[in-house]
């Protein structure tokens, strides 16, 4: 066993207009799967910017927003989950912080919940 942190804030993302937030990678897979915990902070955002693969967005603390291509916000909060497709513009943010994890590889299939 190993115990880790994987909030340690490595990287401030700075592209695509971002602000207030920070990227630390945590693990890969074989190919091209990478999982990254993303934090933005207060009235922080991730700049409009394209997928360049599928990507899962998971909020695991806080509450914020995302907006697709469209612009429209819609609220998320810890045990939302979101999915874009590769070359979809995407951007997120918050006001009182939020805590996600982002999974990126080629498709990437949901397992959605019995209806």
């Amino acid at each position: 066993m190993e115990t880790f942190r994987f909030d340690r804030a490595e990287k401030v993302i700075d592209r695509f207009d971002s602000a207030g937030a920070t990227a630390t990678r945590v693990a890969a897979g074989e190919g091209s799967v990478h999982l990254t915990c993303l934090s933005i902070g207060p009235g922080g955002t991730i700049g409009s910017h394209p997928a360049p693969v599928s990507q899962l967005f998971l909020v695991i603390a806080g509450e914020g927003w995302v907006a697709g291509p469209d612009g429209r916000r819609i609220p998320v909060t810890a045990g939302d989950g979101v999915r874009w497709e590769p070359g979809e513009e995407h951007t997120s943010g918050t006001t009182t912080g939020l805590t996600a994890l982002a999974l990126e590889g080629p498709a990437l299939d949901l397992f959605l919940p019995d209806a």
